[in-house]
C-alpha cells in the first residue's frame, strides 16, 4: 500500500524514500479469436502518448488481485476474472524531489463483461483505451517491463484457451 508522500522539511536521506504497491494485468477477451487484450493510453509527464496494461494502487485491505481486478475495469471499462498471476516489475523513479520504489503485480485476466472505455477512470488517468490482438500486445506497449509481463503470458495463455 502506497505511503502519503513525506511533508516537506530537513529528513534524513532515507525520509525521501517512498514505496509504492500496485496491481494490473493482462485482461484477454478469450471468446475472440485474435484473443485481444484491453490496454490504455496514458499522457506521460513529457506530454508524449504512451500504451500501457491497466493498474493502480491496493486500496485498503484488498489483495494484489483484487486490485488488479478493480484497476483495470475502472481504467478500461472491461471486467475481468484472476486466472493466473504473471509475476511483478519493480522500478524506481523520481517526483517532487523524492525517490519512489515501485512494485507491481501483473495477472492475467478473463474478460467477463463491461465495454472498453475509459470514462470510469477515477485519476482520469488514461485518455483512451482499445482492444489489442494479443500477437499485436509486445508491440503497442510503451514500457519493456510490460513487454516481459506479455512474455510471461505468452508461455501460459495456451492453459486458458477454449
Amino acid at each position: 500500500m502506497a505511503r502519503p508522500l513525506p511533508k516537506p522539511g530537513p529528513f534524513p536521506a532515507r525520509s525521501n524514500t517512498v514505496e509504492e504497491t500496485s496491481a494490473g494485468g493482462i485482461v484477454v477477451d478469450f471468446a475472440r479469436p485474435e484473443l485481444p487484450v484491453a490496454v490504455i493510453a496514458r499522457i506521460n509527464r513529457a506530454g508524449r502518448l504512451e500504451w500501457c496494461l491497466p493498474k493502480g494502487h491496493l486500496e485498503n485491505e484488498e489483495t494484489a488481485a483484487q486490485a488488479a481486478s478493480r484497476e483495470v475495469a475502472e481504467e478500461t471499462g472491461v471486467e475481468g476474472s484472476v486466472v493466473a498471476p504473471l509475476g511483478s516489475v519493480d522500478y524506481w523513479f523520481s517526483v517532487a524531489g523524492y525517490r519512489v520504489h515501485k512494485v507491481v503485480h501483473h495477472f492475467l485476466l478473463r474478460a467477463t463483461g463491461g465495454r472498453i472505455t475509459v470514462e470510469n477512470d477515477p485519476d482520469h488517468e488514461a485518455v483512451d483505451a482499445a482492444w489489442v490482438p494479443f500477437a499485436e500486445l509486445g508491440s503497442r506497449l510503451s514500457f519493456a517491463n510490460e513487454r516481459r509481463i506479455v512474455a510471461a503470458a505468452r508461455t501460459i495463455l495456451p492453459r486458458f484457451l477454449p
